[in-house]
């Protein structure tokens, strides 16, 4: 038996986000069918974030257990010839059977995209959120900025999540603007529930003058979901990559 990791990219555009569900196709469900079928036996992936319905990634992680003979940087290629085109393996390979995507030291980054200007842009649609009313800028990096660090982000948790501990740190946020796109890219070692669209929705709500900057770190010391802005839409987001410093192949 051996352990495989795969790099996903996927539109979640069709998908009810990556975990199985009863009610709707995911993403880890169409890597389990093909890989069982692939590899003539049953296969259960387990992915680094689970992606809510409509959400982007370009560079999930995901395992799984296989006696199959295949070369693990071969299995890419293989399992792409049997995938949907809004689902593609970006690389494979052999990794030590006690690597776990979600347990092990990680950086992870998502990105959020809104397009803000006078009329939405059809091309655009699945992958930003359109924001009518001009956004400052300036005034989102600079509360962002209140968010960089090692802080309680339980005012920026969905209500429903079951985690205890509400403590993250965050790397880096920046918020860029390139013609009507402002992208907001967020570095850190692990997110909560909905933790980034949160941050998000808070931050357009400081490029529309609503809060000022400074309410960001306001927002932190509540530590009270109603305090912090509207979780903004699933499609702007976009799991861009994961990381492992500690990461060792077989080969390595």
């Amino acid at each position: 038996m051996k352990r495989i990791m795969l790099i996903v990219a996927y539109d979640g555009t069709n998908y009810c986000g990556w975990q199985m569900q009863p009610n709707g196709v995911t993403v880890e469900e169409i890597l389990n069918r093909n890989l069982s079928e692939l590899l003539k036996e049953p296969v259960a992936v387990t992915g680094a974030s689970r992606t809510d319905s409509g959400v982007h990634a370009l560079g999930n992680v995901a395992v799984f257990d296989t006696k199959t003979r295949i070369p693990g940087d071969k299995i890419s290629y293989a399992l792409n010839q049997r995938l949907p085109k809004d689902i593609v393996i970006q690389y494979s390979r052999e990794v030590l059977p006690d690597f776990h995507p979600r347990f092990c030291n990680s950086i992870k980054t998502y990105q959020y995209q809104i397009l803000n200007r006078r009329f939405p842009l059809p091309t655009e649609r699945l992958y930003s959120h359109f924001v009518y009313y001009p956004l400052n800028k300036e005034a989102m990096g600079e509360a962002a900025g209140y968010l960089i660090g090692e802080h309680d982000f339980k005012s920026f948790c969905s209500a429903r999540t079951q985690v205890t501990d509400t403590v993250r740190q965050v790397y880096d946020i920046n918020v860029e603007r390139n013609g009507d796109l402002i992208t907001i890219t967020i570095s850190g070692n692990g997110f909560l529930y909905n933790m980034v669209r949160i941050i998000a929705g808070t931050l357009i709500k400081v490029g529309l003058g609503v809060y000022p900057p400074s309410h960001a770190k306001e927002i932190l010391d509540r530590k009270d979901r109603v305090a912090a802005g509207p979780k903004a839409p699933a499609n702007g987001l976009t799991l861009l990559h994961i990381e492992y410093p500690d990461l060792m192949s077989l080969d390595e």
